[in-house]
Parts: C-alpha cells; sequence; structure tokens
C-alpha cells in the first residue's frame, strides 16, 4: 500500500505542467487545502454539537466559551468557508477569461463540486440556530415549494414537519457531515481527468505549451501562495473575527421575530440578487438553478477557439461581467427597493447574456457593425 501510494505521489509531482502557467492557477491548491481544513476543524466541531432546536444554539455558545480552544476551531471553521468560496470564485472566473471550459470532463466535474460545496454550506449556515440562520432556512427551502406536484411534499421532508425546527436540524447536520467527503471524492476526480487532459495555461487549453515538471517548480509556487493565503487568514480570524459574521445570528431561533433584511453569506448574495429580480416565485427559482447550471453548458455552447484574452474588447466584456458580478453582490445585501431592483434586473440580464451569447458571436456582431456603420 505504501508503495502504491509513493508511486502515485511520484506521478503527482513529476507530472508536466505548462511552463507559462501563472499566479492565477495558484487558487486550485487553495481550494484543496481550504477543503481539508474545512473537514478537519469540521470532524472535531462534530462531538460538540447535536441537531437539536432546544440546545444547538447553546451547544455552539458552549464551543467559543467552555470548550479548549474551541473558539479557534469555530473561527477556523467559519473563516475556512469564507477563504474556501474566495478561492473557488477565482478558480472559475480563471477558467472562464483562458477558456478551460473546453476541457469538457474536468469543467463538469468543477461545476458538481461547485454545486455541492453551495450546498454544503447552506446546510452549515442553518446549524448554529441564530435568528438569520432560521429565517433564512425558511425561506430557501420554501422555493422548492415552486416546483409543480412534488414541491410542497418535498418541502415537509426538508422540514421534517410542516415548519422549520429539530428535525430540520438533524436532516441538516446529517447531509452537512457527509457531503464534504463526496465534496473531497469530486476533487479526486476532478485532479484524474486534469492528469489525463493536462492543464490548460495563458496560451489556451487547446494551445500547445512547453512543459516542466511539477515538482520543483509549481510546488514552490503552490506553498508560496498557500503561505501568503494562510498569513492574511490567520490576521482575519485573529484580529477581526466577527467581520464575516451577520448580527441577527448572535440572536437565539425566534420564530415570533423576523429579522429586518433575510440574507444569506457573502458567497451567495449574487444568487440570492438573481433570485429577487425575477418578480414570479416560479421564474426566481427557475433563474436561480440557471445561475450554477449555466456553467455546465459552456463546454457545448463555445467553440474550443474562444478565450477572452483574444481580443482587447472580449476581455472589456470580461471584466465588466466581473463587475456585475459584484455588483450582484452587493445587491443581493441590500433591502428590496429601488434603485436595487432595477439594477438587480440589469445585471441578472447581462450576467447570463454574457456566458451564453457573447463569448461565440462578438466578433460577428463586431464585423457586422464595423462593415454596415463605420467603414466607407
Amino acid at each position: 500500500l505504501f508503495i502504491n501510494f509513493y508511486s502515485w505521489f511520484r506521478l503527482l509531482v513529476s507530472f508536466p505542467i505548462p511552463f507559462n502557467i501563472s499566479i492565477w492557477w495558484n487558487w486550485g491548491s487553495v481550494i484543496f487545502c481550504s477543503l481539508f481544513l474545512q473537514v478537519f476543524t469540521g470532524f472535531f466541531l462534530s462531538f460538540y454539537y447535536v441537531g437539536d432546536g432546544f440546545s444547538s444554539f447553546s451547544l455552539v455558545d458552549l464551543c467559543y466559551r467552555d470548550i479548549s480552544s474551541g473558539f479557534v476551531l469555530m473561527l477556523l471553521h467559519s473563516f475556512g468557508c469564507v477563504v474556501y468560496f474566495f478561492a473557488l470564485y477565482m478558480h472559475l472566473f480563471r477558467g472562464l477569461y483562458y477558456g478551460s471550459y473546453s476541457l469538457a470532463v474536468v469543467w463538469i466535474a468543477g461545476c458538481v463540486l461547485y454545486l455541492f460545496s453551495m450546498a454544503v454550506a447552506f446546510l452549515g449556515y442553518v446549524l448554529p440556530w441564530g435568528n438569520m440562520s432560521l429565517w433564512g432556512a425558511t425561506v430557501i427551502t420554501n422555493l422548492f415549494s415552486a416546483l409543480p406536484y412534488v414541491g410542497q411534499g418535498l418541502v415537509v421532508w426538508l422540514w421534517g414537519g410542516y415548519s422549520v425546527g429539530s428535525p430540520t436540524l438533524m436532516r441538516f447536520f446529517s447531509f452537512h457531515f457527509v457531503l464534504p467527503f463526496v465534496i473531497l471524492f469530486i476533487s479526486f476526480f476532478h485532479l484524474i481527468y486534469l492528469h489525463k487532459t493536462g492543464s490548460s495555461n495563458p496560451l489556451g487549453p487547446v494551445l500547445k505549451s512547453r512543459f516542466v515538471s511539477f515538482d520543483p517548480y509549481f510546488t514552490l509556487n503552490d506553498i508560496l501562495g498557500i503561505l501568503l493565503v494562510v498569513f492574511l487568514f490567520s490576521f482575519l480570524v485573529f484580529f477581526y473575527p466577527m467581520s464575516f459574521y451577520d448580527s441577527s445570528n448572535f440572536i437565539e431561533a425566534n420564530f415570533l421575530s423576523t429579522p429586518t433584511h433575510i440574507k444569506p453569506e457573502w458567497y451567495f448574495l449574487a444568487a440570492y440578487a438573481v433570485l429577487r429580480s425575477v418578480p414570479s416565485k416560479f421564474g426566481g427559482v427557475l433563474f436561480l438553478l440557471f445561475f450554477v447550471f449555466v456553467y455546465f453548458f459552456l463546454p457545448f455552447i463555445h467553440s474550443k477557439e474562444c478565450y477572452a484574452f483574444s481580443s482587447y474588447i472580449w476581455t472589456v466584456f470580461f471584466y465588466f461581467w466581473i463587475l456585475t458580478f459584484v455588483a450582484l453582490t452587493f445587491i443581493g445585501g441590500m433591502p428590496v427597493e429601488s434603485p436595487y431592483v432595477s439594477l438587480g434586473l440589469f445585471c441578472t440580464f447581462y450576467y447570463f447574456f454574457f456566458l451564453f451569447v457573447i463569448p461565440d458571436k462578438w466578433d460577428v456582431w463586431l464585423s457586422f457593425m464595423i462593415e454596415k456603420y463605420w467603414l466607407p
């Protein structure tokens, strides 16, 4: 067994990598380290947690106050999720910019990883059983009722009754404990197919580049990137420990007290803004699903020769899309009022317009406009 493990390890570190990849390729290793941290800290936190509506909030408080180094475990786990999603989005944006979706199997495995990560993070957000956790769980799980025929029954099954309560917490805790191991499996599947197809590079995944061994060149590169992230991560954990917490979640869940503004964590705000931008419930749920599932279709609706850096105008469109994503994140944290409603609608339109239409068609449109209106 040791010999086989050593053989796999040597295969991993000796794998040929394009020599011209940049720092944007470091986020994959940061994601893996963050995932390992989440599984490690979550395993020990599970010793002190019980999925019960009467004691969950007090047990989380117990971990902070009375368990030896419990507050460190709690902060590492909560901030680890922040780092994980930040690295995941950077990894996703880099893949979009350099056309990595042409490696279809690797890309789809990454999309499945993203989908499961969002599910696990939502389940974990409910477990502390603060007031925002309660109402966030009520609002989001109620969205399943928009599904025809099976929606209402599915909501009752998720809740374990006719409202969010102790059975809901027990279900969510079970899923939250098991699904990270599924994510680990998908991560290894992602890596295996990446080694089969080869890594992309700044010239595009289908364009050949010179290769060097992964070790020691990119081993040191990844270690340096991880150390920088660990430094910033530790600074936030120990000097600004409450910077990503919602004050409403420091209040125990109360069915008689609704928060002024129900909102999820920052890594869900863009999807939440898309959901709120559509007036109808079913339409909002449909667009929310497309917010994630649109990435699954990219390998099939765009050509392999299309990359964001292939044109200055394409790059402008891409960076405007990044600004749109950031704007959606900001709008998702704002109340449902003017001007955020109209801004959210515009940003939602451009978010999907860019992903579905622009990459393959902008050059055709631009050539047509130049020939029709600008050329003599």
